[in-house]
């Protein structure tokens, strides 16, 4: 999950799209950039959280002797909830207030970073990502209300696009931070290193933030609990696959409940006066182009991190730190390609951008598919991930674009909810896929089953090359000049 952010809008959650407007004339908050320092540490702290594990990986297979199976579910727990629950997160800081649902996510994730760093199991290390990731779902949409009330004008484009560069700074710093730390005083603190932090702005905030007007929201527990665990119930099949195969019970039983809940879920939301996802946006071109980029686009950037991670470092025997300054140029490269897209997306149209953007993609994942055992890592993992990387960084910016900059601004908010919640749960349905592919190889046995994965990520960026065209729409879109958030 790489946050390198394009400029196109202010709101991503619906929630902070109606607060902007209500206090937009408000009378602005003394120590609202203190507030932005604090909240954007809280943020850091939620987006680095992908990267600084995917590092970690085999050391932490090694030390608490897990499975594949565990080891994916240790990436994939915390973006599947933190995805499936955002956007209730959202109506929840509606409910509550945007302060005090951003204390109670804040001290979550901090007590289940402890119980992470703390683990001696696969179970107790995996209960901890998915308390993580609950948290973070509480934490990040209401500190984004938060950012969006405190400040109004040209000072709040300001301060989002300081919020914007946390996405950009977050991956990159990750992977260094969980090389350093694994190596250093080991893989338990990068969850550690949260705990004071976290504590240290519990202690602060209440002090700094000002409390939020409260609005009235009907809460969609039922909506999010089916999205959820339909998702859930699809990454278990996906993975249950690479152990017993595609058409064992065990795979295909989770694979068809999980279109079974999704189908529940669907009529929950239809028969729901307050739903937690307005289907009826799926019929809006832009939004469903925007959600499928996103979700393609994010799958492959959280492969390419899974899959690297573990090549590196069990194939070649590179050290998790040297493994992270691998990685370091991918985290830059989708950065700076984000950079150009949104530079481009503006005058080139998101059709035009999304096709470049993947065509590249999967000419980087190529050379990777066709690589034989004993290549040097640094003369083609390095650069084939950095271009591939470089070409997503600018499908991140399109699919937003895309979603929010072709439909009228009022469905802003809502689309940006649902390109948010696609941007999480891509991550997880990558990593699950390449898991399962990879599967001997993760073992230990060969590197076919590392081809196979990278084979899989180029036929994906391909075949998503190739249908953009018909599936973005025509048109320039309107940008209003804020960053999409995360």
């Amino acid at each position: 999950m790489t946050h390198a952010e394009p400029h196109t809008h202010a709101h991503a959650y619906p929630h902070a799209h109606d607060h902007a407007h209500a206090h937009d004339h408000a009378t602005a908050h003394p120590r609202r950039w203190t507030a932005l320092a604090l909240i954007c540490v809280a943020q850091f702290m939620l987006i680095l959280d992908v990267t600084v594990v995917n590092v970690a990986l085999p050391k932490m297979a090694a030390d608490l002797d897990l499975a594949r199976t565990s080891l994916t579910w240790v990436v994939t727990a915390y973006t599947l909830c933190f995805g499936g629950l955002m956007l209730l997160g959202g109506r929840l800081a509606d409910a509550l207030g945007a302060r005090r649902t951003l204390l109670a996510g804040l001290a979550l994730f901090t007590a289940a970073s402890l119980l992470s760093g703390l683990a001696v199991n696969a179970p107790m290390l995996i209960g901890g990502r998915i308390a993580q990731g609950v948290g973070a779902a509480l934490l990040s949409p209401a500190a984004l209300a938060l950012v969006t009330t405190s400040f109004h004008g040209a000072e709040r484009a300001k301060a989002l696009g300081v919020w914007a560069a946390i996405g950009g700074t977050g991956s990159a710093v990750g992977v260094l931070l969980g090389g350093a730390l694994t190596d250093g005083p080991g893989w338990p603190w990068i969850f550690y290193v949260n705990v004071p932090v976290g504590l240290a702005l519990l202690a602060a905030l209440p002090a700094i933030v000002p409390a939020s007007v409260r609005t009235p929201a009907r809460l969609d527990i039922p909506g999010a609990l089916l999205v959820t665990a339909a998702t859930g119930s699809l990454i278990y099949g996906l993975v249950q696959a690479g152990d017993t195969g595609w058409t064992s019970t065990a795979t295909l039983l989770p694979l068809l409940g999980s279109l079974l809940l999704y189908g529940i879920f669907a009529a929950v939301e239809r028969a729901s006066r307050a739903p937690l996802m307005d289907l009826r946006m799926f019929g809006r071109r832009p939004v469903l182009a925007g959600s499928f980029l996103m979700l393609v686009a994010t799958a492959l950037l959280i492969a390419f991190f899974f899959l690297g991670s573990v090549q590196l470092q069990r194939l070649h025997g590179f050290s998790a730190f040297r493994t992270g300054l691998v990685f370091l140029p991918v985290a830059v490269t989708t950065a700076v390609g984000a950079h150009l897209g949104s530079r481009l997306v503006g005058s080139a149209g998101p059709r035009t951008c999304a096709t470049a953007g993947m065509t590249i993609a999967a000419l980087g994942c190529l050379p990777l598919a066709l690589v034989t055992p004993g290549t040097n890592a640094w003369a083609t993992l390095l650069p084939a991930l950095s271009f591939a990387a470089l070409g997503l960084g600018a499908v991140f910016v399109t699919a937003t674009t895309t979603a929010l900059g072709l439909i009228e601004p009022h469905e802003a908010g809502l689309a940006s909810g649902i390109v948010n919640t696609f941007h999480e749960v891509g991550g997880s349905i990558g990593v699950a896929l390449v898991s399962t592919l990879a599967a001997t190889s993760i073992q230990g046995h060969g590197t076919t089953g590392f081809t196979a994965a990278f084979t899989l990520c180029t036929a994906l960026a391909t075949a998503t090359a190739l249908t953009a065209p018909a599936l973005v729409p025509r048109g320039k879109p309107r940008l209003t000049g804020g960053p999409h958030v995360h």
